[in-house]
């Protein structure tokens, strides 16, 4: 079962959230206000608690991150993190401008917490792999060390308040960062931490994906499919556009740059995080959570196809395939 789960783009996020949907829709009466026996059980904390879960996964995910990189990694990975921060930025910043106070109903059905989620966050499984198979040098792939600060709500959240489509306190935005922090800390003081937390990044996300999907109610989301199918085309398109050029002025061939542009399965979890903090997110989460969903599986499939494109595409007439990739 895990294997068919593995060959599915995204399957260990989808699959559960997936399932907890399923089990929303067929028996809401379960996941009711009244049925306290079940909200205060084990089984009602493995199906409803996803903010614990997330919590745990940031700080094995911090964990990961080392900050004493060698410069290219360093510069390589910076670049691409700036790239998708600031295309969503500025994604952001058009947002403003054009929802006209309607910041959560823009385009195709498209929320800004949708919008800026998807295009925050890399599949850093995903770029690891292409850039193993294709990459020039390892160091392309260890980049993702440091793109991993994309992961969590908390730049989604400084990018819908600097470009005003919301209002959060300093301390949301505190508490939103402490966990990678303290991951970040602990990885870096002391290599066993790291060692020890790093298998929580993969062993976390079934379980918050699944009690992030018994939100979601099926019925009420029909139409958010193909909302996310232009949203992860857009993240491809657009994001694939700025961070060949950023790999290319790094020193890379811009082929890390297109492996770059994808969305992170967790980046599912990322709504259900800022409706916990903001109040106002909360109609519209279980929504917008379909909506990266499905631009997680849209870029799965199509970043490696225009990827390895690429990589035929500006490879070298002549010489060996590594020589070519590393034209």
């Amino acid at each position: 079962m895990k294997r068919w789960i593995d060959a599915i783009p995204g399957g260990m996020m989808l699959v559960p959230l997936l399932l907890g949907a399923l089990l929303r829709t067929l028996f809401p009466h379960i996941f009711g206000d009244a049925n306290v026996v079940f909200k205060t059980s084990f089984t009602g904390g493995l199906l409803t608690s996803s903010v614990g879960f997330l919590a745990a996964f940031y700080v094995c995910l911090g964990s990961t991150i080392d900050l004493r990189q060698t410069g290219y990694i360093v510069r390589k990975g910076v670049a691409l993190w700036f790239g998708k921060i600031a295309t969503a930025a500025v994604i952001g910043i058009a947002i403003r401008f054009a929802a006209s106070g309607h910041q959560n109903d823009v385009v195709f059905g498209l929320s800004s917490v949708a919008i800026i989620a998807a295009f925050c966050d890399t599949n850093g499984g995903l770029y690891m792999a292409l850039m193993g198979q294709m990459g020039r040098r390892i160091e392309d792939a260890a980049a993702y060390s440091i793109m991993s600060l994309e992961s969590g709500p908390f730049f989604t959240m400084l990018i819908l308040g600097a470009t005003g489509l919301a209002n959060f306190p300093l301390l949301a935005f505190v508490l939103a960062l402490l966990p990678l922090l303290i991951g970040v800390v602990l990885g870096n003081v002391d290599p066993a931490w790291r060692a020890f937390l790093r298998p929580g990044v993969s062993l976390m996300i079934p379980f918050f994906a699944l009690a992030l999907g018994t939100g979601i109610d099926l019925t009420k989301i029909a139409s958010a499919g193909f909302a996310g199918i232009v949203l992860g085309v857009a993240v491809v398109v657009v994001t694939g556009i700025v961070l060949i050029v950023l790999d290319r002025l790094t020193g890379g061939t811009g082929l890390a740059g297109i492996a770059a542009a994808s969305t992170a399965g967790n980046a599912a979890a990322v709504p259900a995080a800022i409706a916990a903090i903001h109040t106002f997110y909360q109609p519209i989460a279980a929504q917008a959570t379909v909506q990266v969903s499905a631009a997680v599986i849209v870029t799965a499939i199509l970043t490696p196809i225009v990827t390895a494109w690429y990589a035929q595409r500006t490879a070298k007439p002549s010489g060996t395939p590594a020589e070519s990739l590393a034209a």
